[in-house]
Order: structure tokens, then sequence, then C-alpha cells
């Protein structure tokens, strides 16, 4: 009976210990969530792996897919300039680039708070992503940076120095990225006198800023020797379709990562990317199908980009259905500027740089307003169709003049001092040993 009550007496003593630890533990989380600084272990891993996801979209998945698709004599320079962007821009991110594009400041750029991550500890959050640490916030956010001119240099592939790409591409990401990431990301969508832009992973500030680069810079440059009578064919389109793999996956990251945080809205996001990417996709294939009797895989790998490219500011307002239809409109519309725009207009945009990333992001940015409100099936947003039209309309109007005449002229001024274009010698025996003293294919 005595060792009955001492049983008795310590389990009451042992749950009494227990309940005094658990209430100390709630009120520890409580007093952290009030502070509105909790970082989430959930949400930081997932950031941590879009972080390295978006990384591997640009080296090496655009790498591959741009490398294969150029002659055999310039794909160590397709390589070689996503290696280099991706190295430079990251110290241009570090030095001033988030903190332009993160820190308050003007009406169209950040201030110089954050340079050198001045006063970013482990432990900094930001108020509009409190959940992550902001070391990550920037980390992420400096994949975008990087990539976005990793995208421009596909227009001007096989003919551009080396010298003149590096620097075009710092200059115009602080001249022309900067001021777009700030109004629409940092801001909160506050672009240009605009309020409610919708571009939640990069339509605006990513594909259409690079493509409308892409298209005066290749115009500049002029064509490839020999274009357009010449045959030009991609020398290894296994290298083409693994890399067009590698971005696939990668734009989970970049997409459902762009929600910065491991929820419901990221996985909404995630879905609909994949399925624009296969619309898109089959699409693609049918049209070619139909038109030349063979689906190409090339083909089908391009259009899958074209989807990617369009829901990307669409993701985080669209459902399944609007996805489905947004990817096969941009399918349609890319293949007819890549297959006809560019032939009617006779640019050398020489891996469709325009035709898939410019045209798929402005349709993306567009067709939000339509597949994106409440009143379609599936859609996320409480915005009424019209006023949501004209503003993404002269958002992506803003960023086509301010990337267009900030890229001419860029571009003028390095003509003029260094020269953009190598000799004719030089791109005769192509950029690998002509700007790097190497060569691919050793026999």
């Amino acid at each position: 009976m005595t060792s009955s009550l001492l049983k008795r007496t310590g389990s009451g003593a042992a749950r009494h210990a227990f309940a005094a630890l658990a209430a100390l533990a709630l009120a520890t989380t409580s007093a952290q969530a009030a502070d509105g600084s909790t970082i989430n272990s959930g949400d930081t891993a997932w950031l941590l792996t879009s972080t390295a996801l978006v990384l591997f979209m640009m080296i090496p998945g655009l790498a591959l897919f741009y490398a294969g698709l150029v002659r055999a004599k310039n794909i160590l320079s397709i390589l070689m300039q996503c290696f280099a962007l991706t190295a430079v821009l990251s110290l241009v991110w570090l030095a001033v680039g988030y903190s332009l594009a993160f820190s308050d400041g003007g009406s169209i750029v950040g201030g110089f708070s954050k340079v050198f991550l001045s006063g970013v500890t482990p432990t900094s959050v930001r108020s509009d992503c409190p959940t992550i640490p902001e070391l990550l916030h920037f980390a992420y956010q400096m994949m975008f940076f990087l990539i976005t001119p990793g995208l421009f240099i596909g227009a001007f592939a096989e003919r551009m120095k080396f010298q003149a790409i590096l620097i075009f591409s710092v200059v115009w990401s602080l001249v022309v990225y900067v001021p777009c990431c700030y109004g629409v990301w940092h801001k909160a969508g506050a672009f240009f006198g605009l309020t409610g832009v919708i571009d939640l992973a990069g339509g605006i500030v990513v594909h259409i800023t690079a493509a409308v680069a892409a298209l005066v810079a290749c115009m500049m440059v002029g064509p490839r020797r020999g274009f357009p009578h010449a045959q030009m064919m991609p020398h290894n389109l296994a290298l083409t379709v693994t890399g067009a793999g590698m971005l696939w996956v990668g734009w989970f990251g970049f997409n459902a990562g762009s929600q910065l945080a491991a929820n419901g809205s990221a996985a909404m996001t995630l879905v609909v990317t994949h399925i624009s990417a296969s619309s898109a996709a089959v699409v693609w294939m049918f049209i070619e199908w139909l038109r030349n009797g063979k689906p190409s895989v090339l083909g089908i790998a391009t259009g899958s980009i074209a989807g990617l490219a369009a829901i990307t500011p669409a993701s985080g307002k669209v459902g399944p259905v609007g996805a489905l239809c947004i990817g096969a409109i941009s399918s349609l519309l890319c293949w007819l500027a890549c297959t006809k725009l560019k032939h009617r207009f006779k640019y050398d945009d020489s891996l469709d740089v325009f035709g898939v990333h410019g045209v798929g992001g402005f349709v993306g940015t567009i067709l939000v307003a339509v597949f994106g409100t409440t009143s379609f099936a599936g859609g996320l947003g409480d915005f009424h169709i019209g006023s949501q039209l004209v503003t993404q309309l002269l958002a992506s109007l803003y960023t086509i003049l301010l990337s267009g005449i900030a890229s001419y002229v860029i571009l003028k001024v390095i003509d003029v001092t260094l020269g953009l274009r190598v000799s004719p010698e030089d791109e005769n025996q192509g950029l690998d040993l002509a700007e790097h003293g190497e060569a691919a294919y050793n026999d």
C-alpha cells in the first residue's frame, strides 16, 4: 500500500514537472512568435533547397542548354560565359546589388545601408519574410540576379567579345535589373508609379528585361557570318535536352521558392509550374508533328522552356487549369516568334532568347490578369480583370522601355570604346580558341 502511494505521488510529481516544462516551452515559442522574428526550420530548409535549385538552373542547366545549341567551336565560350557571370555577378550582388535592390531608399532604387551585407547577421530577418534568415534571402535573390544576364548571352552567341559581355552584364544588371527588382519585389509591386503589379518569380524582372536586352544586343552586334543562308546547326542536342531537363527541375526552386515559405502556396506554385511546362511541351510537339510530319526533340525541349517562362509571373495566382491555358497559349505564340517573326525581320537571335523568354514572359505577365482572378477556375487573385490587365500592360511597357533604352546606351558606349564583336578571323576560328585558347574536343 505504501509502495502504491509512493508510485502515485511520484507519478504526479513527474506529471507536474512535464507540465511545467511544456508551459515554459510554449511561453518561449509564443514570445518568439510575438516578436515577429521566428526563423522557421521548414521554411529555411525549403529556401536553402530552392537556392541550390536556381543555381542548378544556371550552372549546369542553362550552360548545357545553350552549349549544345551552338557550333562545336563555340561550346566552351558559352560554358565560360555562364561560369564567369555566376562568379562576377555574385560579387557585384554582395558589394552593392542586394543593398540597392532590397533596402529602403528612393523611388527607383534602394540605398547603401546593406553594402557587403553590412548589419546583416545570422539572426537577422526581413519584415516581409520573417521566417527565414536574411542571409538566405540574400543568397536566394542573388541567384536571380546572376541568371538574368545568363539568359541574354544566347542571343549574341558565337560572335561577341568576352570582355564586352562581362562589362555589359554588370552595368546592365545595376541599371535595369536592380530598379525592376526594387519596385516589383522589394516594394511589393510599386513599380514606376504603378501599384499591385503581379510578378511572383520574374516575368517582368527576369524574362522581359533579359529578352529585350537580348534583342537589342543581337541587332547591334549584328548577325553571325553567313546568316541566314549558311546552316548553323546545333552541334550536340543531347547536351541541350539534358540542360532543358535541369532547367525544368530547377524551375521548381525558381517559382515555388519565390513563395519564401514551405506551405500550400508553394505546393500550388510547384504544381502549376509543372503543368504549364507540360502543356507547352505537348503543344509545341504537335505543332511540329502536324507541320513537319515529325516531332523534334529540340522542339519539345524548347516548348517546355516557353511554358516555364510564361508561368513564372503568374505561378502565385493561377490554378492548374489556368496553368494549362497559359502553357498552351505561350507555346503557340513563342513558336510563331521563333519560326516566323525572326525570319520576317531577319534578326539573328542565335538561340531564340527573345522568342522564348521575351514572348513567354510577356504572355504570362499579361494573362495572369485573366487566369489569376478568382473569377476564373482555380484563380487565387482578388482583383478585377480589366484594371489588373492595364497594370500588367503598363508594367511590361515600362520594363521594355527601360531595358531597351538602357541596353542600347550601354552597348553603344562599349562599342565605341572596346568594340562589341570579335574579328572575322576569330569568328571563323571559333571563340573557344580565339577568346579562351582551348578546344572542347581534341582529336
